[in-house]
């Protein structure tokens, strides 16, 4: 009840701010407003949230205002979400919600909220001001959303560098990483949402990305701005004036559950013990059966990762290597092999297939992409199937060939 109470409060807020944006946009902030960048924590209620969160505050006690402009807002109802979300064409966008409301979303969840408070003079507060009013009026609220590069956390950033008087300079990492070392920050307490990212992004998550980069995680972008100064002339200031809890986070919890490593390993054993079996009981009928399952699911996850390679606008998904072991040609395959006719033309694939993952697993070291260790029971398991057909329509063919001619 209380979680629907506060969805409901946070609906309200919604609605009164947008009717107060025509005033909004005539309102000249006091000597006592203040800007500040709020940075939520890590939530684990949905994997979106495992990267936490930024918004700008604006607060003004003589003009009565309290507000939080957030950028990180979509709507999951529009028609073809998914799809769209799946092709890099999600549109979110950003609006003003009442700051007490903000805080009791958050404090449902057990999300913390940091707060820094920007060394602004008053003309840049107002400029950000209006700039983030004009943002969020009905045509200009809508943006299309990045994952990497343009965000709920790098939009921020962007409007305060753009309407800040003097040359921001942050406080640097010192550290040499890339994309996906930081995905993996964010998600690894859920070994299987980490296992699908590194199927689906590429090559180009592994190049070192500059400091400036690393700002799409909300932590980041805090951690840059403490120490961090404007540099105007010849003087400089630091560009946070305080920085302070407003909630406190609740600890993470890590997912319990079977590990995709060991999953892939259960598998493995089970297809090495079935294969033996099917082959020297030659229960043939029975190995098509689990090559068709087994290659339907590699074939989706195939048709998955081509679809993000070539038809989607998410960054750093081509090229990306995993294409090798799960393709899209997988999905034809299990559809065939209840298809005589085509057993010899199965036959061809099967040896190219076995060859090519072994290749993959013996250049495993030198492709230019970072893999998983738990691939690496999956692919075997592909390969022993595809080995083992090959193996079993030659034990045929040699056994046919045996046969009296009359009896063939």
């Amino acid at each position: 009840m209380r979680k629907v109470i506060v969805i409901l409060l946070f609906i309200i807020s919604f609605l009164q701010l947008n009717a107060q944006r025509n005033n909004y946009s005539q309102i000249v902030l006091s000597d006592s407003a203040q800007i500040s960048l709020l940075t939520n924590t890590p939530w684990n209620g949905a994997v979106y949230a495992l990267y936490g969160h930024t918004a700008i505050r604006v607060t003004d006690p003589v003009r009565k205002i309290d507000s939080v402009f957030n950028y990180g807002i979509f709507n999951m109802s529009k028609e073809n979400f998914i799809f769209l979300f799946v092709k890099g064409e999600t549109d979110y966008m950003v609006a003003a919600i009442d700051f007490h409301y903000y805080v009791e979303e958050y404090e449902e969840r057990g999300v913390g909220i940091i707060e820094q408070v920007y060394n602004l003079t008053q003309k840049e507060k107002q400029d950000i001001f209006d700039a983030l009013v004009i943002n969020s009026l009905p045509e200009n609220r809508v943006y299309r959303y990045n994952y990497f590069y343009d965000n709920c956390s790098t939009r921020p950033r962007d409007i305060v560098e753009k309407y800040t008087e003097g040359k921001v300079e942050y406080t640097p990492t010192n550290k040499q990483q890339t994309y996906r070392d930081l995905v993996h920050e964010c998600v690894d307490i859920q070994p299987w949402t980490k296992f699908g990212i590194d199927l689906v992004i590429g090559a180009d998550a592994d190049k070192t990305i500059t400091d400036r980069q690393k700002d799409f995680l909300p932590l980041y972008l805090m951690t840059a701005n403490e120490g961090a100064i404007i540099k105007s002339n010849s003087t400089e200031k630091k560009l946070i004036l305080s920085t302070a809890y407003i909630l406190q986070p609740t600890p993470l919890v890590k997912d319990n559950a079977i590990s995709p490593l060991t999953a892939g390993i259960i598998l493995l054993i089970l297809t090495s013990c079935m294969s033996v079996w099917i082959y020297w009981k030659r229960l043939y009928v029975l190995g098509k059966t689990f090559d068709t399952l087994l290659f339907l699911i590699a074939g989706i996850a195939g048709c998955i990762i081509f679809f993000l390679m070539f038809f989607s606008e998410h960054p750093c998904t081509n090229p990306n290597w995993n294409i090798i072991w799960l393709n899209p040609l997988q999905l034809l395959v299990a559809s065939l092999f209840f298809v005589k006719p085509l057993t010899k033309c199965l036959s061809y694939y099967h040896f190219i297939n076995f060859v090519a993952l072994l290749l993959f697993l013996l250049a495993w070291c030198l492709i230019p992409q970072q893999l998983e260790i738990a691939f690496i029971p999956y692919i075997l398991s592909l390969c022993i199937r595809s080995g083992m057909n090959v193996l079993q329509q030659k034990t045929k063919k040699k056994a046919d060939y045996s046969l009296p001619k009359a009896a063939r």
